[in-house]
């Protein structure tokens, strides 16, 4: 067994690791706390080659593997975790078209995103339908070689500055979960409009919001798939997707490592830095184990995609529950380490602690994860 990355593998993730320090970590308490939307980011990532990073280079993509894009999410979530989850929210809302797309489709949809600076979102969660995915009540009704899409969808990544969306809906209402179907909806069309931005506790950077479908025609040739097979498809994108969470969850939990490690370096208390306290250092020493394991199970998540690999969904739900749960106990950690000025706006660590908490909630909440990782067993 080799943990050794390949020279094309460490290029990535250098020049992620090189743009986050750069770009990133400079702005990320300043997109913070204006919650402002960090265009200049997105452009500057998306000429440095860090977006629609699983794009085949055939439509202007680099192509990238599951482990790479694992590589390059970690990095990125070391600067900011909502500026990671925008740059990484077309990786989320394309892999449908990526997955199950007709080739005619993917030459249609995904060239764009390639050839400027372009976001798209994943319309999934309703206000009554969030882990139940079979309870979306989006319909898209079929009239001639048309659907008409109504419906509000509600908590949407990149919502309100997405030039492209895909969207889960119910062309047939009694089948359950298995009436469900897949579209691709550009925007501007007639019908189509976003809510308010949603005022979030942390990964504040990133822009959520309501996405709301009132008499939206779209025509069939923007569906996916077959008509009622968007539950499976909806699945598939989660189960692969969730990788990336998990990769997110460790740059949190290594940048919480990270800063509590050189703050216990230089606080001195009882006439000796606290890291030579045995009490802080053993808090150190778990939240690095925690930081490798996660790290470790991400991996393996990613190989197993990689290699088509039986059970691969079982991996990426055990990778994003746990990483995310360390995410948030290690930033928890560190602002213990830091005491009283932990909890101050003035220090990066609670701003850790706020971004790890929803990666423990959407993507399918952890709870969601035991219980699909339990039905494998």
């Amino acid at each position: 067994m080799n943990f050794r990355l390949s020279e094309e593998q460490e290029a990535f993730r250098e020049l992620a690791r090189d743009f986050a320090r750069r770009e990133i970590a400079p702005v990320a308490a300043a997109y913070d706390e204006r919650e402002e939307f960090p265009w200049e980011v997105v452009q500057k990532a998306h000429r440095a080659g860090l977006m629609n990073l699983e794009v085949p280079e055939e439509y202007g993509g680099p192509g990238l593997g599951p482990l790479e894009v694992a590589l390059i999410a970690e990095e990125l979530a070391v600067g900011c975790a909502g500026i990671a989850t925008t740059l990484l929210g077309n990786g989320l809302a394309l892999l449908p078209i990526l997955l199950f797309g007709t080739a005619e489709q993917k030459e249609r949809f995904l060239p764009e995103f390639c050839a400027e600076p372009r976001l798209a979102a994943f319309c999934l969660t309703e206000p009554s339908a969030g882990s139940d995915i079979a309870a979306v009540s989006t319909t898209a009704r079929r009239e001639g070689s048309e659907y008409v899409l109504e419906g509000v969808k509600t908590f949407i990544t990149n919502g309100g500055v997405a030039s492209l969306y895909t969207v889960v809906a119910a062309t047939d209402r009694k089948r359950g979960a298995r009436g469900l179907s897949l579209f691709v909806v550009p925007a501007g069309t007639p019908g189509l409009s976003t809510g308010k931005k949603e005022r979030k506790l942390g990964q504040r950077a990133s822009d959520t919001r309501e996405v709301i479908f009132e008499g939206v025609r779209v025509p069939e040739e923007n569906r996916l798939g077959r008509e009622g097979h968007g539950f499976q498809m909806a699945l598939a994108t989660l189960e692969r997707a969730r990788v990336g969470v998990a990769a997110i969850a460790v740059g949190v939990a290594r940048a919480a490592l990270d800063a509590a490690r050189a703050y216990a370096r230089q606080r001195v208390q009882f006439g000796q830095p606290i890291i030579g306290h045995q009490a802080v250092q053993l808090m150190l020493a778990d939240m690095a184990m925690g930081v490798e394991t996660a790290r470790l199970l991400t991996w393996r998540a990613a190989w197993a995609f990689a290699q088509s690999e039986p059970g691969a969904e079982m991996l990426s739900a055990m990778a994003k529950c746990y990483a995310s749960d360390v995410a948030m106990r290690v930033a928890t950690d560190a602002v213990q380490v830091f005491g009283g000025y932990g909890y101050m706006r003035d220090y990066p660590v609670e701003k850790y602690l706020r971004d790890a908490k929803l990666l423990q909630i959407y993507e399918g909440t952890n709870q969601i994860q035991r219980l699909m990782i339990a039905r494998r067993l």
